[in-house]
């Protein structure tokens, strides 16, 4: 994917395919246009070693002039190449040259992408060795919800998915462009969002609380990525408190925790939704801290909007933990009341 100078995502390359022969669909011919022809020598490699290696490893025939890239061969041989031209320009939206090793690894992605049965349910995130979908049917359910809903509320225990799932169908939407930010918002501390009395900055305040965020980030992208997209602030990881008075356009919005927000904290968040965006709200309705359960912004905002169109509500339960095998009978005994 590639950005322009106004910041809106486009493909990385334009692809044209045209069977080389009417009567034969297993060879393919396609040509790639180079999004950003000063990358050029650094997408060839020296020489055009990485030319070289990307049609040794593939099998596949290709040639390179000015601006495009012309692939010919089995079907499936030059489909994957192209996969493999997409990834290293998009690699070389953020740096200036490619190593062996990177090039290396967009082939063996493309090769285990044809050796896998990879189905609908797969999330394509930055990391290529993290392989992503749901397990159960509950959790499909929600990973359903957030692909077709533009509000979606997943309630469920301790190691249900929630926020992994969330995070990695965000995650996902970054890398294909659909969205150009992503937001993931915690209450800090407490519902009430006391940081005044934690030592330290507040960079040092709130990161005790939003280090989950940052754990289920890290099997997705590499801690560069990470960096890179927080300092550009593609990536805002922020408590609650900071949503006032914002309006986040063409972003995936996660709320992490909202059991543990008022119901006017509820109703300021889901109000900062805007045009082109997605708003994943999780929580656990059997661990509220407020001082009064019975006011929690999660339940409040069940109740009011079940049923709405637009809106998802997806409760995950017991059977949907893929957690440590004792995660799923310690949440079954405090949920049955035992002391």
């Amino acid at each position: 994917m590639s950005r322009s100078a106004k910041g809106k995502i486009e493909p990385a390359a334009k692809v044209v395919a045209t069977p080389t022969r009417r009567e034969s669909i297993s060879k393919l011919e396609l040509t790639i246009t180079l999004v950003d022809s000063s990358k050029r020598a650094a997408l060839f490699g020296s020489g055009d070693r990485h030319l070289r290696l990307i049609r040794g490893a593939l099998g596949v025939q290709l040639s390179a002039r000015d601006t495009t890239i012309k692939l010919s061969g089995r079907t499936q041989a030059v489909t994957q190449a192209a996969s493999v031209f997409e990834e290293l320009q998009h690699i070389l939206l953020t740096q200036d040259g490619l190593t062996d090793e990177q090039v290396a690894e967009a082939v063996r992605f493309a090769n285990q992408q044809k050796t896998e049965k990879h189905n609908g349910d797969m999330i394509t995130v930055y990391t290529k060795s993290t392989l992503i979908q749901p397990r159960t049917p509950g959790q499909k359910e929600y990973v359903e919800a957030v692909r077709e809903h533009d509000l979606v509320f997943c309630v469920g225990p301790a190691g249900s998915g929630k926020t992994y799932l969330g995070v990695a169908m965000a995650i996902s939407m970054l890398k294909t462009g659909t969205i150009k930010r992503l937001v993931l918002v915690r209450p800090a501390v407490e519902a009430g969002e006391k940081l005044g009395f934690l030592p330290g900055d507040m960079q040092a305040k709130v990161n005790p609380y939003l280090r989950p965020l940052f754990d289920a980030m890290n099997d997705m992208m590499t801690f560069e990525q990470i960096n890179r997209f927080i300092t550009t602030d593609v990536i805002e990881i922020a408590p609650l408190a900071f949503m006032r008075g914002r309006t986040l356009n063409s972003a995936v919005i996660i709320l992490d925790e909202a059991q543990n927000t008022t119901a006017s904290q509820m109703l300021m968040f889901l109000t900062r939704l805007g045009h082109n965006s997605k708003m994943i709200v999780t929580g656990d309705d059997s661990q509220i801290d407020l001082d009064r359960p019975e006011k929690s912004g999660v339940t409040d905002a069940l109740r009011r909007l079940r049923g709405f169109d637009g809106i998802a509500i997806v409760r995950l339960e017991q059977q949907d933990i893929v957690r440590h095998p004792l995660v799923q009978n310690i949440v079954t005994a405090y949920a049955n009341g035992k002391a």
